[in-house]
């Protein structure tokens, strides 16, 4: 009777698990079943803007954010995706040095011939970099900031996936 309780107790520590999980944006893009469950914070927002990180391997997460006003700024974007990220204040402004976890580790933010994050802005089904820093960036109803890790080789780094909508 004791061992049945014991087993009854830990399914339900497993479901209850499983059932708090956070969903998590498929690496794979003809997932169908990743698309409707991409994390969005505050979906009953009028507007939604997105966060596409793409690592080195070619895997990528997304994140949706409503918000109320016209336009939401690359900053709170960034802040309320829930995707990890490190900075360091360079004179330029702020330098990304990991997002995603990636890398593992560093000592120097942006050291020379060494990977980087670009980049990217998405608005209407288009990728375009961006012309500066994501503290910058302002994006409206259905926009994207996209970040791409890249070898330090890539001067002209292919834009990371379109993001599915919500």
């Amino acid at each position: 009777m004791r061992s049945g309780l014991v087993v009854a107790a830990f399914s339900l520590l497993v479901v209850s698990i499983g059932c708090g999980s956070q969903p998590t944006a498929s690496s794979n893009p003809t997932s169908a079943s990743a698309s409707s469950r991409i994390p969005c914070a505050d979906i009953k927002a009028p507007h939604h803007a997105y966060v596409v990180v793409q690592h080195m391997s070619g895997d990528w997460i997304q994140r949706c954010i409503g918000f109320a006003p016209t336009y939401i700024d690359g900053q709170t974007t960034m802040d309320r995706s829930g995707i990890q990220y490190q900075v360091q204040y360079l004179e330029a402004g702020k330098a990304v040095c990991q997002v995603d976890l990636e890398p593992r580790q560093y000592r120097e933010c942006v050291p020379p011939n060494s990977p980087r994050w670009a980049l990217f802005i998405e608005s209407q089904g288009r990728w375009s970099k961006a012309p500066g820093g994501y503290t910058d960036i302002q994006l409206g109803d259905g926009d994207a900031l996209g970040w791409r890790y890249v070898r330090p080789e890539d001067q002209a780094p292919g834009s990371p996936p379109l993001p599915r909508r919500v």
